[in-house]
């Protein structure tokens, strides 16, 4: 089945977070305009700091690569601990700023304020004075990049939620602060195009002007191992619903997680950037 949403929009639903050295809710609604051409995977089946110095102007993080699901990126650090949790710990550019493979390192790609139509929020998994070590949307998977921090271009919140899948068991369980909101039977990747473990983030919602299959897509910052692109796409896993029951519980989609409504309905009041441990 072919994944292109050529009109898919940014989901309506406003994402609540705990708020992080302030005492305002933060509440992160999905922008307004268009999604252009959403190709998912799956869904069918120490050098100046990057805040100063001449290598980081605008210029010159225009010339980089920006993290975004559509881009691989090269010299950059990947995840080393992908089963290890945090505090929840999330962060959004509030314009694009760079990306570097080291804390203090000279910026090696630069991460866009926003992605696919949604804010772009990212999870911290690594902290240092004036840096922090945060999750990549782009492959390679768990990609991951420091920002500085402490600059004003940088919004920081917790979300309270944790995702975790099972691929064995093929069962989805949603945590917010500890404890249980539910556990489902889902599908998940076929042998041959399986879903990816490790740790990865919700990283956007999208309502398909056309809801074929899911009135709701939640792409991950991960992407199918074996499958470069799918349907003209980068190959992005994501979550979202289906309409036969019968697959529920079997290994035959793309690489994405198939959910029933009541999950789906459950993920769609999950922050941006709640982290999602997948593993098999």
């Amino acid at each position: 089945m072919s994944n292109r949403f050529t009109r898919a929009r940014p989901a309506r639903t406003a994402l609540s977070y705990v708020p992080v050295g302030g005492s305002r809710s933060l509440m992160v609604g999905a922008a307004t305009a268009a999604a252009a051409a959403m190709l998912l995977t799956g869904c069918g089946g120490k050098s100046p700091s990057p805040s100063a110095g001449s290598s980081d102007g605008p210029q010159a993080l225009a010339k980089l690569p920006q993290a975004t699901t559509y881009t691989s990126l090269k010299g950059i650090s990947e995840d080393t601990d992908p089963l290890a949790t945090s505090d929840g710990t999330v962060v959004h550019p509030t314009n694009s700023m760079a990306v570097s493979a080291t804390a203090g390192g000279p910026p090696v790609a630069t991460l866009p304020s926003n992605e696919l139509g949604s804010p772009t929020w990212v999870p911290v998994v690594e902290t240092k004075p004036g840096w922090q070590r945060v999750l990549l949307p782009s492959r390679p998977n768990g990609a991951t990049g420091w920002i500085a921090t402490g600059n004003g271009k940088v919004q920081t919140a917790r979300s309270s939620y944790v995702v975790k899948v099972n691929t064995a068991t093929r069962r989805l369980t949603l945590l917010q602060s500890g404890h249980s909101v539910g556990t489902w039977t889902v599908a998940v990747g076929a042998p041959k195009t399986p879903t990816p473990a490790g740790r990865t983030f919700i990283l956007a919602s999208l309502a398909p002007a056309k809801a074929t299959y899911s009135p709701l897509i939640l792409p991950l910052g991960v992407h199918s191992q074996t499958l470069d692109t799918f349907g003209g796409g980068p190959g992005t896993v994501a979550f979202h619903g289906w309409p036969q029951k019968a697959v529920f519980g079997q290994a035959v989609t793309h690489g994405c997680v198939r959910v029933p409504s009541d999950a789906l309905t459950q993920l769609s009041k999950v922050p941006l950037g709640t982290p999602v441990f997948i593993t098999n």
